[in-house]
């Protein structure tokens, strides 16, 4: 699975996610190429999701500031 994002001009960005269950039997979803996109859920399900909320977010305020976003590639969901 893929998650994708348009931006300007149509450039399509493709980010992955990295999941996993911790020690205490939550589960860690990051998406690497977003700082600060890393949240935790009582199933991969939900830690994914609250992941991609995060990475909505962090890209929207890197574009809010007039940063610059994450470089376009493409990348698969890993679990």
């Amino acid at each position: 699975m893929n998650i994708d994002t348009v931006i300007d001009q149509g450039v399509r960005m493709n980010f992955s996610i990295e999941c996993e269950r911790e020690e205490d039997g939550r589960w860690n979803a990051e998406i690497p190429e977003l700082s600060g996109a890393m949240a935790y859920g009582k199933t991969p399900e939900e830690a994914m999701a609250r992941s991609e909320v995060l990475a909505l977010r962090a890209f929207a305020e890197q574009l809010e500031h007039g940063e610059s976003g994450p470089k376009a590639g493409t990348a698969t969901w890993s679990t």
